[in-house]
């Protein structure tokens, strides 16, 4: 049994049947995993009669999650099982455009970065607003480059009226201005993921908590005051105070996969409208006593704000039908797999009994 509680791990101990070790993914680059469990940080790889041709369709890991690795002292360890998690981002894989791409797991906070010159795009912050909540973390809002906007007041009441209950912090990396507030999520034991556009300045960030310049960054245009993102692969990175901090490369795709529960956190305010209009089937056009209809001509919900609801419920809605279509069809390949395996396993059989071999 090993306590995992320093890396993370939400229970006191497990329980592991015969030699495996418990190891947390630190870092992803390809086919190669870094693993870090009780006898330091290893390579490894996938057992692939397990993750490629396994009957039961074994979850592939990805930065953060925990695993039980076969452990090898002169060489690469395999990865034989991913363990439950009780969080992750996912979003529609960009370079195949269709299936689902897990960029992090069990993480206990969100850092949602945006700062507040020329990213600043409320838009996106709602989109990354509903993975977010979908994701099972707690989304927090960090607004930096404070020190490139001196008057943020309004901006910061623009993502406030934006980001209902979740909390919005400012900061400058550059200057330190606005860091100390983030130190009541950055606890021991705890995990953050950062999210964000490119150049909305995550290395810095990162460095900033690390205390060091380990994470590459470039340097500020002039003409338009943005950084260049630099961050190539996801990594977990271990803070002085035990805190870990999952950074990912920019998004070059928003593209998102099921977001249903999400949705309903990130638009709490109209999912609560919608409970107080008079029939239970409202289509928020003409009926009489739609709440949704009364709050748009009294001013107390913006157009623009039910627009971006009614986008992002369409896309839910098709990204959670796209979901079922693709896990249908890995079930249908597990399925297929699996028969082409009992008949190759019988006919080896047949053969071995007539000596046929």
């Amino acid at each position: 049994m090993i306590d995992l509680r320093r890396l993370g791990y939400n229970e006191q101990v497990v329980d592991i049947e015969g030699d495996y070790l418990l190891g947390r993914i630190v870092a992803v680059h390809r086919e190669l995993y870094k693993v870090i469990c009780n006898s330091g940080e290893r390579d490894a790889v996938l057992k692939a009669s397990i993750y490629h041709h396994g009957e039961a369709g074994e979850i592939f890991p990805t930065v953060g999650d925990f695993v039980l690795i076969d452990y090898n002292a002169s060489g690469s360890s395999r990865i034989v099982k991913t363990l439950e998690r009780k969080s992750y981002f996912s979003r529609k894989d960009p370079d195949v455009g269709r299936g689902e791409q897990v960029v992090a797991a069990n993480f206990d906070y969100v850092f949602i970065l945006m700062s507040l010159n020329h990213d600043f795009n409320l838009k996106r912050l709602e989109r990354y607003l509903a993975a977010s909540w979908q994701s099972g973390g707690i989304p927090v809002v960090v607004l930096t480059k404070a020190d490139l906007t001196p008057n943020y007041e309004d901006l910061v009441k623009q993502v406030a009226d934006t980001a209902i209950g979740v909390e919005v912090i400012v900061i400058s990396s550059k200057t330190g201005f606005g860091l100390e507030n983030l130190n009541k999520f950055i606890q021991p034991g705890k995990t953050i993921v950062c999210l964000g556009s490119s150049g909305v300045g995550k290395s810095s960030l990162v460095n900033a908590l690390l205390g060091a310049d380990c994470m590459k960054t470039s340097g500020i245009r002039e003409e338009d005051s943005k950084g260049h993102h630099t961050t190539t692969h996801r990594q977990l990175l271990f803070l002085e105070n035990g805190a870990m901090l999952i950074d990912t490369p920019g998004m070059r795709e928003l593209g998102m996969w099921d977001i249903t529960t999400g949705l309903g956190e990130t638009f709490v305010d109209i999912e609560g409208l919608i409970q107080q209009c008079k029939f239970s089937d409202c289509t928020h056009h003409n009926e009489p006593g739609c709440a949704i209809n009364e709050a748009l001509i009294n001013g107390d919900l913006l157009p623009t704000r039910w627009q971006s609801y009614l986008k992002l419920q369409k896309e839910a809605a098709y990204s959670a039908n796209k979901a079922l279509y693709f896990q249908r069809v890995k079930e249908k390949a597990k399925s297929n797999a699996k028969f082409i395996k009992q008949k190759k396993q019988a006919r080896n059989k047949d053969q071995y009994n007539k000596g046929d071999f």
